[in-house]
C-alpha cells in the first residue's frame, strides 16, 4: 500500500488580484506562504514519509513545495519539476482580470472557459518560449488549453513518474495547481466529463489518497 498527497500552492498574487494566470510566473502572497506553512503542519501530523516530491516549473508551486518540505522535515527527499504539472494555459485570457472579462462577455461564458472540460479559451496569437522550457524542445508552451488538453499532457507524467513509484510502495507528494490537480482528481476519482465543473481544489488544502497494491483508491481524505 502507498500514499499520495496532492496540494495546490498557496495564494498567489494573481489569486489575490483575481487574474487569469496559467503559465505566467507569479509569486505567493504573505497569505499564500502562511497557507503553505499550515498545509505542511497538517501533512506533518499524518507522519507520512515521502520518497519524492513532484511539482511544476512555476514559482508559486515550487516555493510552496519548499515550505511544506521544511515543515515536515523532509527537505532531503528528491524533487522533480515538470512542465506537465504546470497550471492549465489560459491563452489570451492570461493576465486579464476575471471580473473585467466577465463584464465583457458574461458570467456564463467565463464559467464555461474556467470550469468545463472541453472548451478552449481564446488562443494567444503566438508564444515566445520561456528559456526554462528550452530543454524540452520548441513549442512546449501552448497558445491556450482546455482542461481536457491539460489532462492529456499531465497523464504521461502520472504514468511514467508517479504511478510506478507508488506501485513500488513509495509515498509521493505532488504540489501543483488548481486545474492540473482537478485533472488528476478526475482520473483518480473517475469523475465524468460533465461533472468536472463541480470539482474545486482550494489553495493550501492537502488531499491524501491511500492505494492498494494495484493503485485502486482505498481511501481519500481532505486533511
Amino acid at each position: 500500500m502507498a500514499t499520495l498527497v496532492i496540494l495546490r500552492h498557496g495564494e498567489s498574487v494573481a489569486n489575490r488580484d483575481n487574474i487569469f494566470t496559467g503559465w505566467s510566473d507569479v509569486p505567493l502572497t504573505a497569505k499564500g506562504r502562511g497557507q503553505a506553512v499550515a498545509a505542511g503542519k497538517l501533512v506533518a501530523e499524518t507522519g507520512i514519509q515521502f520518497a519524492a516530491l513532484h511539482t511544476s516549473m512555476l514559482q508559486r508551486a515550487i516555493v510552496t513545495s519548499d515550505i511544506v518540505l521544511e515543515a515536515i522535515d523532509q527537505l532531503y527527499i528528491p524533487e522533480y519539476k515538470s512542465w506537465r504539472l504546470n497550471e492549465r494555459h489560459y491563452g489570451a485570457l492570461r493576465g486579464k482580470n476575471k471580473a473585467a472579462v466577465q463584464a465583457e462577455v458574461g458570467e456564463r461564458q467565463v464559467k464555461i472557459w474556467r470550469r468545463s472540460f472541453e472548451t478552449v479559451p481564446p488562443l494567444l496569437d503566438h508564444v515566445t518560449q520561456d528559456r526554462r522550457y528550452d530543454q524540452f524542445g520548441p513549442h512546449v508552451e501552448p497558445r491556450g488549453e482546455s482542461l481536457e488538453m491539460a489532462y492529456h499532457r499531465l497523464m504521461p507524467y502520472w504514468e511514467d513518474q508517479v504511478a510506478p513509484r507508488l506501485l513500488n510502495g513509495d509515498n509521493q507528494l505532488i504540489v501543483a495547481h488548481g486545474s492540473t490537480l482537478r485533472a488528476l482528481i478526475k482520473y483518480l476519482d473517475q469523475v465524468a466529463d460533465a461533472d468536472i465543473s463541480q470539482v474545486e481544489v482550494a489553495n493550501g488544502e492537502p488531499i491524501q489518497y491511500d492505494f492498494d497494491d494495484r493503485l485502486n483508491v482505498l481511501k481519500k481524505t481532505v486533511l
